[in-house]
């Protein structure tokens, strides 16, 4: 790896340890650098942002191998003397991958809650994120900010974001957020999948080979499925190797409501034949566009067309006779 990719790794991790507000950038003034050994240091609890070893991980530690940790990780002081990560799990593997006995930390004292905070939104910066991450990443920003919030006001219903009047903390969390307000409740949602769901939502940015790949907006919907009929959904899946279109995750859903979904429900509609999986067959409007007055429209040939056909069917048979 070149020096200047080494440097751009280093800016970027910077990036993810930017902070934008004034009581923020304070806190920022009281905080220390230090190096601290691997072993003082644990893991952020359920922490939502895995480390992965991928191309990106090997080339990180070849760079801190090579120039070492450029930008030093965010750790938080607990009671027993030791250290959290708040941000710089992929950092701190980095160092482990690379040889090197310690870690430069900056060590700053942080709630629960605003440790929750910032390590959301340091790592929201990577460049690629699953939707598990982001599923259970806004889930714990969200409660932090509601449990920061305190109880809502008489005159409003849902808790307010702190010092943004009116604010709802799930608005507040969507302009801090490069994802729209429905856009984190459709990943929010993704949490209440059985795992084995959610991994196929997860394939959908990996595209590993041989698994089974769902998109976003399906995914949602059944989300509202009991983990049972989940468990039953999954069981056809496999045995059809497919995954549900949105209509037909909408349609599960629906019957679901109406607690009339079983397994056998279930295979019928995966059966169902999938708009994009109906075969076309086209011709070029120029063979037959002589055969119809100018501007006729394309349905209405087709329709002509099959009359027509139905009518040489009819004939042919009755020839055969």
């Amino acid at each position: 790896m070149s020096k200047g990719a080494a440097i751009d790794l280093g800016l970027n991790e910077a990036y993810n340890d930017l902070f934008s507000t004034q009581e923020e950038r304070d806190n920022a003034q009281r905080s220390y650098v230090t190096d601290l050994t691997a072993a003082e240091i644990s893991d952020f609890p359920n922490h939502p942002f895995k480390v992965r070893m991928d191309q990106s991980m090997v080339e990180l530690a070849d760079s801190v191998k090579q120039y070492g940790v450029l930008v030093p990780s965010l750790v938080r002081p607990m009671p027993n003397g030791s250290y959290q990560m708040v941000s710089g799990h992929r950092r701190k593997r980095a160092a482990e991958l690379a040889g090197l006995p310690t870690v430069p930390c900056i060590i700053r004292e942080l709630t629960d809650d605003e440790a929750i905070i910032v390590m959301v939104d340091s790592n929201l910066q990577r460049e690629q994120i699953l939707p598990s991450e982001k599923a259970v990443a806004y889930k714990m920003k969200l409660e932090a900010m509601k449990r920061q919030a305190g109880r809502p006001s008489k005159n409003n219903s849902a808790p307010v974001g702190p010092n943004l009047l009116g604010t709802r903390s799930n608005e507040e969390l969507a302009s801090q957020s490069p994802d729209s307000k429905t856009q984190i409740q459709r990943y929010i949602r993704l949490t209440n999948l059985i795992p084995e769901l959610l991994d196929m939502v997860d394939n959908s940015v990996l595209k590993e080979a041989g698994k089974l790949q769902m998109a976003l907006r399906p995914a949602v919907e059944l989300s509202y499925l009991s983990e049972a009929e989940q468990t039953a959904l999954l069981e056809v899946m496999e045995g059809e190797i497919r995954t549900p279109s949105h209509a037909q995750a909408i349609k599960m859903r629906s019957i679901s409501e109406q607690g009339k979904l079983n397994p056998d429900v279930i295979l019928s509609i995966m059966q169902e034949e999938k708009p994009n999986q109906v075969e076309q067959f086209k011709m070029p409007k120029a063979r037959i566009a002589k055969f119809f007055p100018a501007g006729t429209p394309a349905q209405k040939m087709e329709d002509t067309i099959v009359k027509a056909l139905e009518l040489y069917r009819k004939r042919e048979r009755a020839m055969e006779r």
